[in-house]
């Protein structure tokens, strides 16, 4: 039976959040038995919210394509929308709950809170100007024309008109607010149109709803003319300028286009109660859809009786309106940027096919060549098609292979590696699955490739209900001559085809028995009831992952100290984790030189003076998102690729290191050793791309003209030589 699970509290009823009690800041912080000092710390949420505003600086970066700028905003606009639905939906929850635990760096969380609105209005008024007075003139520059209704000729007009009527009114739905009919459920980032109506001869006023169809178009494309190329309207000014048709009779006295976002956190107390994960994340779905609205977003804030309905319908507080500057807050550019103009775009890239596994003409192939030795791919300047997905393909086609086993977090949407898995399972091969079900807005695809996997007879496991399942590893096993022989793949992202290209990751290929070994228990442990096992070379959270962790870090200063050769470079996504944190600190005095390359927020402070003077933390931000996970120690080694080198899943974050499964792998291959300390060298000469991290918190862009150094540029034009 299914753990039952806990009621949403009901949210607090009121015109602002000024009304809740105000916690005073903490200098120190309690964190399992250890108390830190807050002010040693970044606080994770405004470093997040720096993250995102270093996206925003690539979309007004004039250096970027045109085109590119866009898919910036894009960005940017999803990224704020992941940020309301995951920390500001958390926070709200924290403040109406009267939770006062304060956060790593000692504030409470209405301060925190009002700290992130004026950011984020700050953010999308500097987008705003910028794509006005600068991307909207450069468009039409190159041909591209955005236009509004009243732009238009009367000709036009009517073609639209039309085209309305043929294409977009018969799937518009008018909802209707009054004593029959109750306020309408409107689903989380789903845009609207809110109405204001008044019957002939009447006083009083009435609220419709209109959803605008997500399945259509942002942007439809007029006829070229002599002055531009590429003309387009927006769908939401179409839909406004013939509203009326939706409700003959009556008075149109104002409307707006609204959108909410909501509260997108799970329960996940008491994981451990949990009975039937499967079933237990159905029902969180369900949940979810129905969660409290976290923001209110509006385009215009002077429709006062509209929003104030829509304020009491959807129970928000004032703090909690947003007005929308102008359409780039809430409309995407995906069709204008997938124009073929290849001068506004980044010239095109194309991934290298591994040459090692490259023209394999038999099944056994791939699997000689890892057994000559390890294989370090990496994505996507060499291709997950060639390497991964063939690794997959080799293994579900060979007569020789027993078993597939695979862990699933994010997978391809169009299920292309599902069917590979369903193909070996027609062959014979015993297949299991181990799929993460609560893997954040994929748990309903998730849920449905298991179903797929189960109905063919493929043994479907959900991990473990007290920890999310986030490692990233294959494991083929083969009869050869008298035995079984087992091939691993562990690496730092997803095994999704399309990710793939955009990502920065790593994949190694490996039959070393020490890891093989290793890797067989982790997987025992998540299908079976074992337990967790010794693991010697592998780091495997929550288990041995963060006191190795900090083993290394502390060794590296004990090498300092003794006058031995001593460095530490992580390369990962986020820092987050206090004891990680603590221990680098350590290590910096005893004269470590530390580099952190972390892509998104960061809790450490670099380069105060008795704490971190050798900490030096730095962001790439480019083209491919860096998605790399990199772990280099020095060991006291002659010369720096002799050093200990690891990869794997693992952020130096408190949930990677204690609430999730999480493998990091160490690089045995002194060529590949030498591979990975390249990557990390050639990132760090990025002069274009990198923006380094002050003490103050402030990120300053490295920036050199004279001699230009762009990494990912370096890799793609080089990656025959990877």
């Amino acid at each position: 039976m299914v753990k039952k699970r806990k009621t949403r509290k009901a949210k607090v009823k009121t015109t602002s959040f000024k009304s809740f009690e105000k916690i005073p800041f903490s200098e120190t912080i309690n964190i399992r038995g250890k108390v830190f000092e807050t002010s040693k710390f970044f606080n994770r949420d405004m470093s997040w919210l720096a993250f995102n505003e270093r996206v925003l600086y690539e979309f007004t970066d004039e250096r970027n394509p045109l085109l590119e700028r866009l898919r910036f905003l894009d960005i940017f606009r999803s990224n704020n929308d992941e940020f309301f639905m995951k920390r500001v939906g958390l926070l709200i929850s924290k403040i109406q709950a009267g939770n006062k635990r304060p956060s790593l760096d000692g504030r409470n969380s209405l301060d925190l809170y009002n700290e992130f609105l004026a950011h984020i209005r700050k953010n999308w008024q500097e987008a705003d100007i910028a794509f006005k007075t600068k991307t909207i003139p450069d468009l039409e520059k190159s041909g591209i024309k955005f236009f509004k209704w009243k732009e238009l000729s009367y000709s036009e007009k009517n073609v639209l008109k039309e085209y309305y009527k043929e294409n977009i009114f018969p799937i518009l739905t008018p909802l209707a607010v009054d004593a029959g009919h109750p306020f309408p459920f409107i689903s989380n980032l789903s845009k609207s149109v809110g109405v204001c109506l008044k019957r002939p001869g009447q006083k009083g006023k009435y609220f419709a709803r209109v959803k605008l169809p997500p399945e259509i178009d942002q942007w439809i494309e007029l006829k070229s003319n002599s002055n531009f190329m590429h003309r387009y309207i927006n769908i939401e000014e179409i839909i406004q300028h013939n509203i009326k048709d939706l409700f003959p009779g009556m008075t149109i006295l104002s409307s707006v286009i609204f959108r909410v976002t909501r509260d997108a956190t799970m329960d996940e107390d008491d994981d451990h109660l949990i009975e039937n994960v499967l079933e237990w994340v159905t029902e969180g779905l369900k949940e979810r859809k129905f969660s409290p609205v976290v923001r209110l977003e509006i385009d215009n804030p002077d429709s006062e009786w509209l929003i104030r309905f829509l304020k009491s319908g959807l129970e928000v507080v004032d703090e909690q309106v947003f007005a929308m500057p102008s359409l780039i807050c809430y409309s995407s550019f995906s069709n204008i940027i997938d124009l073929n103009i290849p001068e506004l775009r980044f010239n095109k890239f194309q991934g290298q096919n591994y040459l090692p596994f490259e023209n394999i003409d038999n099944d056994s192939r791939i699997f000689n060549e890892i057994s000559k030795k390890d294989h370090l791919i990496h994505l996507p300047y060499q291709t997950y098609l060639s390497t991964v997905e063939s690794f997959l393909v080799a293994a579900s086609q060979d007569s020789k292979v027993r078993a597939i086993k695979i862990i699933l977090y994010r997978t391809d949407a169009d299920g292309r590696l599902i069917d590979i898995l369903l193909s070996a399972v027609e062959r014979g091969i015993q297949v299991a699955v181990i799929i993460e079900l609560k893997a954040r807005f994929d748990e309903a695809s998730n849920i449905k490739w298991a179903h797929k996997l189960e109905d063919a007879g493929i043994h479907v496991s959900y991990g473990t209900s007290m920890y999310k399942t986030h490692a990233k590893m294959i494991m083929v096993v083969r009869q050869e001559a008298k035995k079984l022989k087992t091939y691993v793949n562990i690496g730092t992202g997803n095994f999704n085809g399309q990710t793939s290209k955009h990502y920065t990751d790593l994949s190694l290929f490996t039959c070393r028995k020490p890891i093989v070994e290793e890797v067989v228990n982790v997987f025992n442990y998540l299908t079976g009831r074992c337990l967790e096992g010794a693991y010697k070379k592998l780091l495997v959270a929550p288990f041995n992952m963060s006191r190795r962790f900090i083993q290394h870090i502390n060794n590296e200063g004990k090498n300092a100290l003794q006058g031995k050769p001593a460095e530490i470079i992580a390369k990962m996504n986020q820092l987050e984790d206090p004891f990680i944190i603590d221990a680098l600190y350590k290590a910096s005095q005893d004269g470590v030189k530390i580099t952190l390359l972390i892509r998104g927020f960061c809790c450490l402070k670099p380069g105060v003076k008795g704490l971190s003077e050798n900490i030096k933390v730095v962001s790439l931000i480019g083209r491919l998102l860096e998605h790399t996970r990199i772990f280099y120690f020095r060991n006291a080694a002659p010369v720096s690729a002799g050093g200990i080198f690891y990869i794997g899943s693992a952020d130096w974050m408190s949930r990677n290191l204690h609430a999730r499964i999480e493998v990091i792998t160490p690089i045995l291959s002194q060529e590949m050793k030498d591979k990975l300390l390249n990557i990390l060298e050639i990132t760090l000469k990025d002069n274009q791309n990198v923006w380094e991290l002050t003490s103050k918190g402030m990120y300053n862009r490295r920036q050199n003209d004279k001699r230009k150094f762009i990494a990912q540029e370096w890799f793609i034009e080089n990656k025959k030589e990877l």
